[in-house]
């Protein structure tokens, strides 16, 4: 399958337990007393609500988090403001950004846009270098987030280190092995592998299953675990060219002409649904994709999966996210005392224990009740060990300004092939020219 356009010879170039009780490093985070000085937002009595708008699950409100901090703080009250799509939030933060209004004390950034506001928007947001412990990240999380001045705009909240999750009941019926270093075993050899295992998987597949639920999710997993993925050191936009993408979009091509995927756009109804009446048997699994699972799956389905590394031992990172404070708060001191608390090894610890998202700060992966951790949903597959093995390994990677964009227009021509039959060769064409008008 040729990755360039038709044009000849043209090329151009998204659950464990915490500590009990807070340390005496937690607890000096929180801030305790009410407001700084410095802050306008306080009422007659000096009480503060700060609001902190994400996207998606960041999990505080599962880990009850904001209780705690209020418990802590009396005088301050945190609202989350959450819109479920990533992709409805990113275009209406860019537009608050551009007005200077409608910002809240916090706001949640994407991994894959990340690059994008530092070149861009990097003055619009306080520098958080001097007080958020940016040395206690892995190391390539605090890149991302760092603007040429050296002002570091984001703390790291969680990543996404990667391994996969299957549906043990449908392999049993499929007539493979259930056990987790077996499935590891078959799969050793790579992504190729994965595909043959995928071959035998239909050859017995329980009648109205397929082997995967989206072949757009397996390439994202082929390129993430690459340093060069859609742009090169300098800047340039390679993905015309770029071996990770290659490799991904011919691996894609095949599982949508092995009819191996179910051809799913991941998140949408159809997806949740697909994971309740349990059609697909493997899901890529970046570390917060098991809080998917497991709420859209739902209580009927629990035990039925397991977590195994992902194919070929794969060190990669996909997703992940970060908490900017908005110069133009009113909150900004205060913002950034609720920032420092969130992303502490405690209470991303506790995050990991509600939801499953993996830790950026390293401090956490020495806690027992990360490192040693289980989830019980996912027949108790030691995840606290497969996710901190894969994070030490994990590539740094060179990110763009429109990473996100790019990987959202191939997994949109990935979806074609899968449920529209269209040709390899025309879903790339289609992919470079949607690229190509949203890059310039």
């Amino acid at each position: 399958m040729r990755i360039t356009r038709s044009v000849a010879g043209r090329r151009r170039r998204t659950a464990l337990v915490a500590t009990t009780g807070l340390t005496v490093t937690a607890l000096l985070l929180t801030g305790c007393g009410g407001s700084s000085d410095s802050d306008k937002g306080a009422d007659a009595d000096g009480n503060i609500t700060l609001t902190l708008a994400d996207f998606g699950q960041f999990g505080y409100k599962e880990a009850g988090l904001f209780e705690k901090y209020h418990e802590l703080n009396p005088k301050i009250t945190v609202k989350e403001d959450t819109t479920a799509e990533e992709k409805n939030y990113y275009p209406k933060l860019l537009q608050q950004l551009n007005s200077g209004s409608g910002l809240a004390d916090v706001q949640g950034i994407e991994v894959g846009r990340i690059k994008e506001i530092v070149d861009t928007k990097a003055d619009s947001f306080a520098d958080l270098s001097q007080t958020i412990g940016v040395d206690e990240w892995v190391s390539w999380k605090a890149k991302q987030a760092t603007a040429p001045s050296g002002a570091v705009i984001g703390a790291g909240t969680d990543i996404g280190p990667m391994s996969l999750c299957y549906n043990r009941e449908l392999f049993e019926k499929a007539g493979l092995p259930t056990d987790r270093a077996e499935v590891a075993k078959l799969t050793e050899g790579g992504w190729e592998d994965f595909l043959a295992l995928g071959e035998q998987y239909k050859k017995k597949a329980p009648e109205g299953t397929y082997f995967m639920d989206s072949a757009s999710a397996m390439f994202n997993a082929v390129v993430s675990s690459s340093p060069e993925q859609y742009y090169d050191a300098s800047g340039k936009p390679v993905y015309e060219t770029s071996a990770s993408v290659e490799k991904g979009w011919k691996l894609a091509a095949e599982a949508a002409s092995k009819k191996l995927t179910q051809g799913l756009a991941q998140f949408e109804d159809q997806w949740q649904a697909a994971l309740r009446k349990s059609t697909v048997a493997t899901v890529v699994c970046p570390a917060w994709m098991a809080g998917q699972i497991s709420t859209y799956a739902g209580d009927a389905n629990k035990g039925k999966w397991d977590i195994t590394s992902a194919p070929g031992n794969t060190s990669a990172n996909w997703g992940g996210s970060f908490l900017a404070v908005p110069k133009s708060g009113k909150n900004v001191a205060e913002a950034t005392k609720l920032v420092r608390w969130l992303t502490a090894p405690e209470q991303q610890a506790a995050v990991f224990k509600a939801i499953g998202v993996f830790p950026s700060n390293q401090g956490a992966y020495e806690l027992p009740d990360v490192k040693n951790a289980t989830l019980p949903y996912f027949n108790n597959a030691p995840i606290g060990q497969i996710y901190a093995d894969g994070a030490k390994s994990i590539p740094e990677a060179v990110l763009g300004p429109k990473d996100g964009v790019i990987k959202d227009s191939i997994s949109t021509q990935i979806n074609n092939m899968e449920q529209r039959g269209t040709s390899p060769d025309d879903a790339w064409d289609a992919a470079v020219r949607t690229i190509d008008k949203a890059i310039g």
